[in-house]
């Protein structure tokens, strides 16, 4: 079996690595590629993933390149994990936004929307590229924006899949709450890519997300940074990306007093790129848990694995509607649990999802739409309108200024522009 990453150089790279060493009875692993542009990058991370491989006693190898065609060539599925501009373009998007006011984030609001941009374009022509080389290979996405690089790629009929790590991180930390393994943890688990709800944790059925909420929901609202009221209320646990919904100005506030995360994680991946050049390290530091994406090589393999190994087990992940949520075109991008096998996805049955949140749904749904339009045929009216859709701007005077500011930080990255 061979499997390719791109943007194998990314400082996330060794943790998909020991997923792969360590759950190789699922996924039986012969070549792993590491494909990046970045070749001093990619050399540090392949030279750690290769002794990662060799301390856990993998017999698979790892190879590094910056020639793509070559190395997608015969890959039975290709992960893509690349950011187009680099820590450098994630910084703008987390602080031009805030000029106006707007929250500067990287997967929603302005500065998701020019991540979207610079990317769909980049994604599609890699999945030809791979679709091309070898049709029956399958593509998993993990580059944000998830939901509207997972449409674009299924509207170009290409075989792929979406994969974000909030929902196996919620189902970890219950499974610890509950003094259960994570395997008997099934979540409720609903909306869009970073737009979801945990409606109920059940263990052999039973909904055990009320106690949880009772009992826990003190450390729950901390981390997600929201009253513990709310939680109480609603009945549900949010991802912690509705913050940015239900407390926008707040957030807007404390991103005005302090460094953008892209900052942070640039700071980290230096340190990060330091440690990996030490020949005698031969597993993934400590440090790496900073840098975000926890439980991501757990996910990764299990997807890869129920699709490569025709599986049919339940994961959650990002996929057509098809009819699963009614008020949503069938061709929107959810993100909820689903059989996964050789042939695809197919969502489990969702109970109606109530007004709160499917409004919401439709709404960013909607802006989804716009946004994948935008990164197709370009063009400031576009933009414009994909921003004005958005739940977090709404207004012609906002979506004016920040189509402007938008346009302005990213001309290099759009040929229309």
């Amino acid at each position: 079996m061979k499997l390719t990453v791109v943007g194998g150089g990314s400082t996330y790279t060794p943790e998909l690595v020991d997923g792969f060493a360590r759950l190789r009875d699922s996924l039986p692993v012969d070549e792993l590629v590491l494909v990046d542009p970045a070749a001093d990058r990619l050399e540090l991370v392949g030279g750690l993933a290769q002794r990662i491989f060799a301390k856990q006693g993998h017999p698979g190898k790892v190879t590094t390149t910056s020639d793509l065609d070559a190395g997608i060539d015969g890959a039975d599925a290709v992960l893509l994990q690349l950011r187009v501009g680099g820590q450098a373009a994630r910084n703008q998007d987390e602080t031009w936004p805030l000029e106006c006011g707007c929250v500067g984030q990287e997967t929603t609001g302005a500065g998701g929307l020019a991540k979207a941009l610079r990317t769909v374009p980049v994604v599609l022509d890699i999945a030809e590229r791979v679709r091309r080389s070898n049709p029956d290979a399958w593509i998993v996405d993990f580059t944000n924006p998830v939901g509207i690089v997972t449409r674009a790629l299924l509207s170009e009929g290409h075989k792929a899949v979406g994969l974000c790590n909030v929902a196996i991180g919620f189902q970890r930390r219950f499974a610890r709450l509950l003094g259960v393994t994570p395997e008997q943890v099934a979540l409720d688990h609903v909306g869009l890519n970073h737009l979801t709800w945990e409606r109920a944790v059940r263990v052999d059925g039973v909904d055990h997300l009320p106690s949880l909420l009772v009992e826990h929901v003190g450390d729950l609202a901390a981390d997600l940074k929201l009253p513990a009221e709310l939680l109480l209320q609603l009945g549900v646990v949010p991802s912690y990306y509705l913050r940015y919904f239900y407390a926008h100005d707040e957030v807007v506030r404390e991103l005005l007093e302090k460094p953008s995360r892209a900052a942070e994680v640039a700071a980290i991946e230096k340190q990060l790129l330091d440690l990996y050049a030490d020949p005698a390290l031969d597993e993934k530091p400590a440090l790496l848990e900073q840098r975000g994406g926890a439980y991501y090589s757990e996910a990764a393999v299990a997807l890869a694995s129920s699709l490569l190994n025709d599986t049919g087990d339940v994961q959650v992940v990002n996929t057509l509607n098809n009819g699963a949520l009614p008020f949503l075109p069938d061709d929107a991008v959810i993100e909820v649990p689903a059989t996964v096998g050789a042939s695809g996805t197919t969502p489990l049955p969702i109970s109606p999802l109530e007004p709160l949140y499917a409004g919401l749904v439709a709404n960013v749904t909607a802006y989804e739409n716009l946004a994948l339009e935008a990164a197709l045929k370009g063009g400031a009216d576009r933009v414009f309108t994909a921003l004005l859709a958005h739940p977090l701007i709404g207004q012609i005077e906002y979506a004016q200024a920040l189509t402007d500011k938008l346009l302005a930080h990213n001309r290099e990255y759009l040929p229309w522009a």
